[in-house]
């Protein structure tokens, strides 16, 4: 149904703004009427303004927003005046009309996870899974400030990747600028001083792979780039499809290195989130359905599933995670011994922690192997040119 923006007065005689849905204006009046408001203006909402909310907003900012939440909760104030609280201080114009429309929904009726489920570019999916557990659950201040430690462990863990790999990237990138001109420009200089080596069948073989490389990408090289970009494209294409993003999740745990880093992330994200919905009592079906989702990733998600049939069955949640082999075995043998001692909740947040610590250290390793990796290959590269440039000449300088 479509949007309309409203203007009205309320019993006070105060002005009072915001959006309802309904099919007509005529419906959006009645609303109004119901709510004991008065209407001055009602409209279809501006679609500039409804645009706001397909914006990303910082990682950094919205952590900052559910921590805040949290507190005014917890402190007693109100969910609606806390979301109006919130919208009023905030400087993030697309988070302020976010927040704008979340209050007006919520004080329309609706669950305030289902109202964040309508912009899913501002809230991630493990935030508004947590907060409709929480919702349920009775225990929606605690879920907040699990996903604003969540949100901001994964801003901190982000911010100290891009800058190791500053570095890195811009010698890639310096390095890779330097070796295209060699190539283009530099290299086919040499073209016509060594033609006579190549009528007599004596330019060696690395010169001439390098010069048929350059003249390659001359008359190419409008061509090449528009078929990268082709590539590109229909890369993220596809990605959009559901099939797309489930190839995505399996290639990122199958990358030599960097594949186990991604895995042991995604499962610790499920073992906090499931340990946290267990410790507040929402049932473990139910704990799976929604930590299986926070995951964050497609392959894990489906063995989840399976052993979320599994225990409907009457069976145990070791068994299915262990065969589905998407789980170490460390953390399938902890959970089998949490299920038999009754302690599945307190063991999956440790199991948690000791995941996240292991994959840290790990991603600062490989972060700084790149360093030396870029260097070696870079200096490679020049190096293969230097050498097939300078081979013809020293055969010259000894013919002569």
């Amino acid at each position: 149904m479509p949007d309309f923006a409203y203007v009205a007065r309320d019993l006070q005689g105060q002005k009072v703004t915001g959006t309802v849905s309904a099919a007509t204006e005529r419906d959006a009046l009645s609303q109004l009427g119901a709510r004991s408001l008065f209407p001055l203006q009602v409209a279809l909402e501006d679609t500039r303004a409804a645009s706001r909310s397909n914006r990303r907003v910082r990682g950094q900012i919205m952590a900052t927003t559910y921590a805040q939440l949290a507190a005014l909760l917890r402190s007693g104030v109100p969910l609606l005046r806390s979301l109006r609280v919130l919208r009023d201080q905030t400087s993030n114009v697309t988070l302020k009309y976010v927040l704008d429309d979340v209050h007006t929904r919520v004080e329309d009726g609706n669950l305030l996870g289902d109202v964040m489920a309508r912009h899913p570019k501002v809230f991630n999916e493990m935030a508004i899974h947590m907060v409709r557990a929480g919702t349920e659950g009775g225990f929606l201040e605690e879920a907040l400030e699990r996903v604003a430690k969540f949100t901001e462990q994964q801003e901190d863990l982000k911010a100290r990747t891009m800058g190791a790999l500053a570095y890195p990237v811009v010698l890639m990138t310096i390095g890779s600028l330097v070796v295209s001109g060699l190539i283009v420009f530099i290299v086919p200089r040499f073209e016509g001083l060594f033609s006579r080596l190549r009528e007599r069948g004596e330019l060696p073989a690395m010169t001439d792979m390098l010069l048929a490389f350059s003249r390659t990408l001359q008359d190419w090289l409008l061509i090449i780039a528009a078929i990268i970009v082709g590539i590109v494209l229909f890369v993220r294409a596809r990605l959009q499809t559901e099939e797309g993003k489930r190839t995505r999740d399996l290639l990122k745990i199958k990358l030599p290195g960097a594949g186990g880093i991604f895995q042991s992330l995604a499962v610790a994200r499920f073992c906090r989130v499931l340990g946290t919905l267990l410790r507040n009592g929402v049932p473990i079906l139910k704990s799976l359905e929604i930590s299986r989702q926070a995951a964050g990733n497609r392959i894990l998600s489906e063995a989840i599933a399976q052993a979320s049939e599994n225990i409907t069955a009457g069976q145990s949640l070791a068994a299915p995670l262990e065969a589905s082999g998407r789980f170490p075995k460390t953390v399938v043998e902890m959970i089998s011994v949490a299920e038999e001692s009754n302690t599945l909740d307190t063991v999956l947040v440790e199991i948690a922690e000791g995941l996240e610590r292991r994959t840290e250290r790990r991603l600062d390793l490989l972060v700084r192997l790149l360093e030396p990796v870029m260097l070696l290959i870079m200096a490679s590269v020049v190096l293969f040119v230097v050498i097939a440039l300078l081979l013809p000449v020293i055969k010259m300088s000894s013919m002569m």
